[in-house]
């Protein structure tokens, strides 16, 4: 028990709610075997022939059921518009239907004489043999071509069966029954497949999301960049040109025009190390505001929570934002199912140290309750940056389905320096994304 918990964990919450819808549908057929079809055995009076016939319709409606569970997830997947029509497989579920229909039919003319309850019973079971091949059939069709063929069977069964038998009112039931369990095979199918297309399109939106967001990130270093870079190279561009069009006139002002042109590239080197100087410097307060925007446009729940009031060096600051920034970045990279994310900032007053926690779910420990921990280049760096601080970093998924990336950063770190509060700005009290 212990071992299948673990695998059900081990699932991602969409792979869970994926693996229970289908298996919802695929245990149906077997409810109606042993709830409608296998009672027909003890309809047969204990006559040789009606106990063969009851026999052959509960072994064919087994095999039915059996079918079933491939049939069904191929047509979901048809559904799903992830494969194609498993027509083979509709044409055996259709023949193996025709012929237990048949059965049960013949139990009933060969015994004749019936008591009410018992009449029921049969009815129950010739419902519920045709309503298993519903069940694929409302899956793979449209729903109007589905209903129409529904009416059209049911009506051509009624006329069959009165022009051969010319008692009208069997041509009619037999048609009601045919009716009644291809709109209730539809009515638990079709909503089963429209609840999978709908978790299977907000996966994909996520994982679209989360691109998007990488990808505005590179596109703001590019256009700060740009926005640096741009002009000063058409400066040295254009007086490039004119010290080579003086040169070769041998006048002097070359000189003065290529002096412009180093400082002009002198200038270019300050700003664009400027630039990547401010993109590699994070900024707690606005690496909790972006993390905050980017997980509530990836679809989670971001809380953040912090202490109020404490003042750290301009230091630890900027180590503690690129510990919000790394968190968030895996979240959006690493955790395929996440729901929601805590961001909290505490004060361990014994220790002296400052705790800060990135937690998410969506993260399950392996087969056997194992954690698993394979730190990458992200951690590694930061490890790298907290060390000259004297803090310390933790990090890997928990028991209870969630990760944590757990630092303790000394109070007094970075010595003397800017102090800036915590839990300032974005950064205190709650925030729900």
């Amino acid at each position: 028990m212990g071992r299948v918990r673990a695998k059900w964990q081990a699932r991602t919450r969409f792979s869970q709610v994926d693996f229970y819808c289908r298996w919802s549908l695929y245990l149906i057929p077997w409810l109606m075997v042993l709830a409608a079809v296998a009672p027909v055995l003890g309809q047969a009076g204990g006559r040789p022939l009606p106990l063969a016939l009851a026999g052959l319709a509960l072994g064919l409606t087994v095999a039915q059921g059996l079918l079933m569970i491939r049939l069904l997830d191929r047509a979901l997947g048809r559904y799903l518009k992830q494969g194609p029509t498993p027509a083979r497989l509709l044409v055996v579920s259709g023949a193996l239907t025709v012929v237990a229909e048949v059965c049960v039919f013949a139990v009933v003319v060969v015994r004749r004489e019936w008591a009410k309850d018992d009449l029921v019973a049969m009815m129950l079971a010739a419902i519920a043999i045709p309503a298993l091949f519903c069940l694929a059939c409302s899956l793979v069709m449209s729903k109007r071509k589905y209903l129409a063929s529904l009416v059209g069977v049911a009506a051509a069964l009624m006329v069959l069966a009165g022009l051969g038998t010319q008692e009208w009112g069997g041509g009619l039931g037999l048609a009601a029954i045919v009716l009644f369990g291809g709109i209730w095979s539809f009515v638990i199918a079709r909503p089963t497949g429209w609840l999978l297309s709908m978790f299977w399109e907000l996966d994909r939106a996520r994982s679209a999301q989360a691109r998007l967001a990488v990808a505005e990130e590179r596109l703001r270093f590019g256009r700060d960049l740009h926005d640096v870079m741009g002009r000063n190279l058409a400066v040295i561009a254009l007086k490039s040109e004119l010290a080579v069009q003086l040169a070769r006139r041998e006048r002097p002002e070359a000189v003065d025009q290529m002096v412009e042109v180093q400082r002009v590239a002198q200038e270019s080197q300050r700003e664009v190390r400027e630039v990547v100087r401010g993109y590699r410097k994070a900024d707690l307060q606005a690496e909790l505001a972006g993390a905050r925007s980017i997980l509530r446009a990836a679809g989670v729940d971001c809380r953040i929570e912090g202490e109020e009031g404490t003042q750290l060096p301009a230091a630890a600051q900027s180590a503690l934002g690129w510990v919000v920034r790394e968190g968030t970045t895996n979240v959006l990279r690493h955790a395929i199912d996440v729901r929601r994310c805590t961001l909290r900032t505490r004060i361990d007053a014994q220790r002296s140290v400052l705790v800060m926690t990135v937690e998410n779910d969506g993260v399950a420990p392996s087969a056997g309750g194992v954690l698993q921990t394979s730190p990458g280049n992200g951690l590694k760096g930061l490890r790298e940056r907290l060390e000259p601080l004297g803090g310390t970093l933790v990090a890997g998924p928990g028991l209870d389905g969630c990760y944590r990336l757990t630092v303790e950063l000394p109070l007094g770190a970075a010595g003397d320096g800017d102090l800036v509060g915590v839990g300032d700005g974005a950064a205190g009290g709650v925030s729900d994304g």
